[in-house]
């Protein structure tokens, strides 16, 4: 059971975000921006079609790389989904929160205002806060070396963005992101 909690995951993940991204399309508002200030940014996307694949080949049984675990616990496993679970209800916490704001990427023509209220209010980064609960989560359901490995470059790649994007937002609204950032913590 806890598998396929594990697939629903990564359909409710890139629904909310497809559904944010069309609705803000409707309001005249474009939020897709990933990839505008690095081009190597387009390397993510395989991988990310890769891990999806391999949660859904060893969730439905499917032809698949290693199917080697470190270990096989139903108790685990459970933790997996309530960590999923959490990382589901940040994600969309963050998108409540962000309002017209959120963006996938760096919007650096149209920035619209620094949003610190919400879940912003306990996390700067509450989006990759919820990505890494997710990976984990995952990791705890399917807990092998592949996922593992996605789950540290993921950390890696989460951070990496967290300061692309710190930097920008320091130069873009100065004092007030400033003192945001005595307030509120990075992570959690």
């Amino acid at each position: 059971m806890q598998k396929y909690f594990a697939a629903l995951t990564i359909l409710l993940l890139l629904g909310m975000v497809l559904i944010r991204v069309a609705s803000l399309k409707q309001q005249g508002v474009r939020a897709m921006k990933f990839g505008a200030t690095d081009k190597t940014d387009f390397l993510i996307p395989p991988f990310a079609l890769f891990y999806f694949y391999l949660v859904f080949a060893a969730a439905f049984d499917l032809p698949t790389v290693s199917r080697q675990e470190f270990f096989a616990s139903g108790t685990v496993a459970w933790l997996g989904v309530f960590s999923c679970f959490v990382g589901l209800s940040f994600l969309f916490l963050s998108l409540v929160s962000f309002g017209r704001s959120f963006r996938v990427g760096i919007d650096q023509d149209k920035p619209d205002r620094l949003v610190t209220d919400g879940v912003f209010a306990v996390s700067r980064n509450p989006i990759y806060v919820a990505f890494w609960f997710i990976l984990f989560g995952q990791f705890l359901i399917f807990p092998n070396w592949i996922l593992l490995l996605f789950m540290i470059a993921g950390t890696g790649l989460f951070h990496r963005q967290v300061m692309r994007e710190e930097e920008y937002l320091a130069k873009h609204y100065g004092a007030e992101y400033r003192g945001y950032c005595n307030r509120v913590r990075r992570y959690l």
